[in-house]
């Protein structure tokens, strides 16, 4: 048993985390799998971290959050100390940026500009971002900044979301029904023609158009099937219990059955 003392890494929580990461990558007595590591290679590890910390958010768990945060906060000073071995930035440095943006972006805390709401506040956060790529030098689009490696129910969300600040944007829910009803009709001829190129366009239209009802609707994708995922796990688990070794030789109407037994278990 270990009795190495924490308080030897340094005199801060956060400056014990930067000593712990920079002996753990060090080469002659850190752990080999942490000196292999690059942040392309755990750049995974650091999506499946944020998933976590939204379970636990999801779960109510204080504990478990903390937990969470602190193992997403691993990934950020993992990166930074591999950053900082290249000489290319150090985790003082992505404090420093983090804070120095927050101002610049925060004018109606930190300065003298009013906003109204949080919609306003919505709205000018996204014109300082594109100010601050235009003035980079980036050719500016509305959809610039929304990105790439999200979740695609979420960046499609906040593709919508930007397309429509410039007025790209059904005026109202009817039309945005009748679209989403349209892309359906366009699955089954898909289907028809036993096309499956066709078939994946016409399903990822379709679920685009989900998105945009949801978003018409007040509604966010990524929670809601998130919330989806989660009752169908329960559901499932409940026909799982019930119908023990059977379950595998049940018809699907027994299993429809067990199903509609847990939703009414579920209402109690």
């Amino acid at each position: 048993m270990s009795t190495f003392d924490i308080m030897e890494l340094g005199e801060t929580p956060m400056a014990r985390a930067k000593e712990l990461m920079a002996r753990l990558r060090d080469k002659d007595t850190g752990c080999p799998w942490d000196i292999e590591q690059t942040s392309a290679s755990i750049v995974t590890y650091t999506i499946e971290e944020a998933y976590e910390v939204a379970e636990a958010i999801a779960n109510g768990d204080m504990a478990e959050l903390r937990d969470e945060l602190g193992d997403l906060l691993l990934q950020v000073v993992f990166h930074a100390q591999m950053a900082d071995e290249n000489g290319a930035f150090s985790l003082d440095d992505v404090a420093n940026s983090l804070v120095e943006k927050m101002v610049r972006r925060h004018p109606h805390v930190f300065g003298n500009v009013n906003v109204e709401d949080a919609d306003a506040q919505t709205l000018a956060w996204e014109e300082h971002k594109a100010a601050e790529r235009a003035a980079k030098g980036v050719k500016v689009s509305v959809l610039d900044g929304v990105a790439l490696g999200l979740p695609a129910l979420l960046r499609a969300q906040k593709l919508q979301k930007r397309a429509a600040r410039v007025g790209f944007d059904w005026p109202d829910i009817e039309p945005v029904l009748d679209k989403l009803k349209e892309e359906a009709e366009e699955i089954r001829e898909a289907h028809a023609e036993a096309d499956q190129a066709h078939i994946h366009e016409e399903v990822g239209d379709f679920l685009f158009a989900a998105v945009n009802l949801a978003r018409h609707m007040g509604v966010d994708a990524e929670e809601a099937l998130r919330a989806a995922n989660k009752k169908f796990s329960s559901r499932f688990k409940s026909v799982e219990e019930t119908a023990g070794d059977d379950l595998a030789e049940m018809s699907l109407d027994d299993m429809e059955a067990l199903w509609q037994a847990a939703k009414m278990k579920e209402r109690r």
